[in-house]
């Protein structure tokens, strides 16, 4: 990947008790909670508009828990999201395992291929962190939810992954954030386009990363503390980009023990 071409690329999710920290993920938790009962509001219109207008309020409710203002016009993707939305349903990004070092059966890192492909995504520069998250997956959650050329809810892939940047000196992460969704396989030939104009389609040259997992929440200090961890363990880390990291989320921020990922980017 050049560095370039990174200025769009791929999110992981805020802190969920640090303010203004609500990510899709988190959206995605709240539509987990709420699908059982949504799917008894489903028949009729009167009945459709009540259970839009209940999982907006709820969502609200949750939003404003984290200082982060959930706006009307979000009701129908959040409705689209509680209908579609099931674990086994979400399609993975797919990789080649290239190598992977371990030590007393530990996994400590992996070297991964992945592929060319295209992805749906959005800068965000907001004056907090977690606001910048929080803007980006909305935006890129309407897009999901029928915001698009086909009228279709387009499906839910993992990870949601962040592109962060650390200033000159690599002591913290600055504010330009990108927040991206890879685009389902079967619409890699021909995305849908978006009717939010901040949202690109781009398509990404096959990518060589360094990924290390590890569990908890994510933010500024967390993501900080695994890239210094993960360029200790490196043999070569001058390999890699040094200025642009990544932040994959594979699960919500409810779970107790969450999946989340650092990766660095081999230089091409």
């Amino acid at each position: 990947m050049q560095q370039e071409a990174l200025s769009c690329r791929m999110s992981g999710a805020g802190e969920p008790s640090a303010p203004g920290a609500i990510t899709l993920e988190d959206l995605e938790s709240m539509a987990e909670e709420q699908s059982p009962d949504a799917a008894n509001h489903s028949n009729g219109s009167g009945q459709e508009d009540a259970e839009q207008e209940r999982l907006l309020s709820y969502w609200q409710s949750v939003g404003r828990g984290h200082q982060v203002d959930v706006p009307r016009d979000m009701a129908q993707p959040i409705q689209q999201l509680t209908r579609n939305n099931q674990h086994q349903e979400r399609e993975s990004i797919p990789f080649t395992l290239i190598y992977r070092k371990e030590k007393f059966g530990e996994v400590l890192y992996e070297k991964r291929q992945y592929g060319k492909a295209k992805w749906a995504c959005i800068k965000m520069q907001e004056e907090q962190y977690e606001q910048s998250i929080c803007l980006g997956f909305m935006k890129l959650m309407k897009y999901i939810c029928e915001q698009n050329s086909s009228g279709l809810y387009l499906g839910m892939t993992v990870p949601i992954v962040t592109i962060v940047h650390t200033n000159e000196s690599h002591s913290e992460i600055t504010r330009s954030v990108t927040v991206a969704y890879y685009l389902p396989e079967h619409l890699q030939n021909q995305p849908p386009q978006p009717y939010d104009s901040d949202i690109v389609i781009e398509e990404w040259p096959p990518t060589v990363v360094y990924t290390r997992s590890f569990r908890g929440v994510i933010n500024e200090d967390s993501i900080m503390r695994e890239i210094n961890f993960l360029a200790e363990l490196l043999e070569s880390p001058e390999l890699c980009l040094q200025n642009i990291f990544i932040v994959a989320g594979y699960t919500n921020p409810a779970a107790a023990n969450r999946h989340n990922e650092i990766w660095f980017l081999q230089r091409p």
